[in-house]
């Protein structure tokens, strides 16, 4: 893999200045540290859903399933902790389980059934979604998050530092190991540039496809169980505003939406620059559908330049 750093993260970092400059300009307080702070604390948990998002997009696949994986990962958290004592320590763990089991059976249609990405995780995000209206009853779940989620969420316990972001940094961590130093995270990037290459290759394709779409479903729903922490309990739509600020961070790093090139840092890059950037565009009150406007721009555009690129390269 490439060891310098890609244009597109550059270019990310430089809009990331340029938004804290011009946010500075409209109030002083873009640029003090209590705000930088809430701002990565905010981007902790796009960051921990859009890591899994971005293993699925080096395969050349996508997961529209997110959003109701989010949901699902807080509602069987917050759930969890209405079955006693034991259900509050196992809160954590089964919110990222049905998330994982879930992922699964996205893994399973594409690698196994050959089925496209965008159908199977549209299909699997409906199956959530019913599952969790019959789960409630079609209302608002009434169990609250545990004591250990909103203290993940909401605590601050080194150098003042939020519990989230290093909780983020945890994940990025073991996410770069994964994908730079296992044979795993090697063959994703295969598989993204030439998935028959790869096969013939001896690599257990169907194995790592699986795999990925696994983890992206388990950190979906962790990132569901950070934002019921956060807000102390679940919603059954909590999930929605993440599917394209998700997609769009990790293009906006460099990741080819086609697969095979990209890196973390990148993701790191295009996460605070998404928050940063809903962060201005909540201070200019611009309605949902404009925000969402500007996400799909940025995915057609960043599909077009990658695009052109493999085309030439083939």
């Amino acid at each position: 893999m490439r060891r310098h750093v890609d244009p597109a993260t550059l270019a990310a970092f430089g809009c990331i200045a340029l938004l804290l400059l011009l946010g500075s300009l409209y109030s002083s307080s873009f640029l003090s540290p209590e705000y930088l702070l809430q701002q990565l604390k905010v981007a902790s948990f796009l960051g921990v859903i859009a890591t899994g998002m971005m293993i699925v997009i080096l395969l050349g696949q996508i997961d529209l399933s997110v959003p109701w994986l989010v949901a699902v990962g807080g509602m069987m958290a917050t759930a969890a902790t209405g079955w006693g004592p034991l259900g509050v320590v196992l809160a954590i763990p089964v919110g990222i389980a049905c998330g994982v089991a879930l992922g699964l059976v996205n893994g399973c249609g594409v690698a196994f059934l050959r089925l496209p990405s965008m159908v199977v995780t549209l299909a699997v995000n409906a199956v959530a979604q019913g599952l969790m209206v019959v789960h409630t009853g079609g209302f608002s779940p009434q169990d609250s998050s545990s004591p250990a989620m909103r203290f993940i969420a909401t605590g601050h316990s080194l150098f003042g530092i939020p519990n989230a972001l290093l909780v983020w940094a945890v994940v990025g961590v073991a996410a770069v190991f994964l994908l730079t130093r296992t044979t795993f995270g090697r063959t994703v990037y295969a598989i993204g540039n030439r998935e028959r290459a790869a096969y013939l290759s001896g690599a257990r394709t169907r194995t790592v496809v699986m795999a990925a779409f696994a983890l992206s479903g388990g950190l979906s729903a962790f990132g569901g169980v950070l934002l019921a922490g956060y807000a102390s309990k679940a919603a059954q739509a909590m999930g929605d505003p993440y599917l394209l600020p998700a997609i769009a961070a990790v293009v906006l790093g460099g990741t080819s939406i086609l697969g095979g090139r990209g890196n973390y840092l990148g993701t790191v890059a295009g996460v605070i620059l998404i928050t940063l950037l809903q962060s201005i565009l909540s201070v200019m009150q611009m309605e949902e559908f404009g925000r969402h406007v500007i996400y799909g721009v940025v995915i057609i555009a960043m599909l077009l330049v990658y695009g052109r690129g493999r085309r030439h390269s083939d």
